[in-house]
């Protein structure tokens, strides 16, 4: 069984947490890791790009010159291409850039992607992540206990409205719920911090099966 270190959020040692090598210590396949990070970033892209082609361009109604006589070359409308202020050709038009991928890839991505941060020593342990009022100064105080420095990303089964309201002045900091916990939360930010109650919770929701309520691997 792999070993994450487990700390109060005052800073001291409370030893270590058991977590599953199914999940802590699985086996790194980068192309896997790869294609479900093109897929989560595809995914997040609006696809609401546009360009006018010359239908969709004012004006054009009146040739700008007779056919014939004028030593130039014939031209038929002013919205044509090869105007400045024409229509485009086969420009960018609005289109879903989706992407789909099976449940059990997902899930084996994100246990790569968890494993690898592991074994990076990325990954903290927090008996648990409750704060006793909504100030932003208590919250950088565990922080620092903590020694965390750089971006943070904190998982819990279910975040109170102390730690939402503290964390939201925080940019370098983020809260996310062990059920909607994906590829590229755990592989972006500098430290992980984890609860007991969402290891568990992450451990269920990839060895079980269980995506929880709108998560995505």
């Amino acid at each position: 069984m792999a070993q994450v270190p487990l700390r109060n959020l005052a800073g001291e040692d409370m030893g270590t947490v058991e977590v599953s090598d199914a999940v802590f210590g699985a086996p790194l396949n980068e192309a896997l890791v790869h294609q479900a990070v093109v897929r989560l970033l595809a995914n997040l892209r609006l696809g609401t790009h546009k360009t006018k082609t010359r239908g969709a361009v004012s004006g054009g109604g009146a040739k700008p010159w007779r056919q014939k006589g004028t030593g130039r070359a014939r031209q038929g409308s002013r919205v044509s291409p090869l105007w400045r202020g024409g229509g485009t050709v086969f420009g960018p038009m609005p289109h879903s850039y989706r992407q789909d991928m099976p449940k059990k890839m997902r899930q084996s991505a994100l246990r790569c992607g968890l494993s690898a941060r592991q074994q990076e020593g990325a990954i903290l342990a927090v008996d648990a992540f409750s704060l006793s009022e909504p100030r932003t100064k208590t919250m950088l105080g565990s922080f620092q206990a903590l020694d965390l420095n750089g971006t943070v990303l904190v998982v819990d089964e279910a975040f109170d409205e102390n730690a939402r309201l503290a964390s939201r002045n925080l940019p370098r900091v983020q809260l996310k719920d062990a059920t909607s916990l994906n590829l590229l939360d755990v592989l972006g930010p500098d430290h992980l911090v984890f609860s007991r109650a969402a290891l568990q919770a992450v451990e269920r929701r990839l060895t079980t099966g269980d995506a929880g309520a709108g998560g995505e691997a």
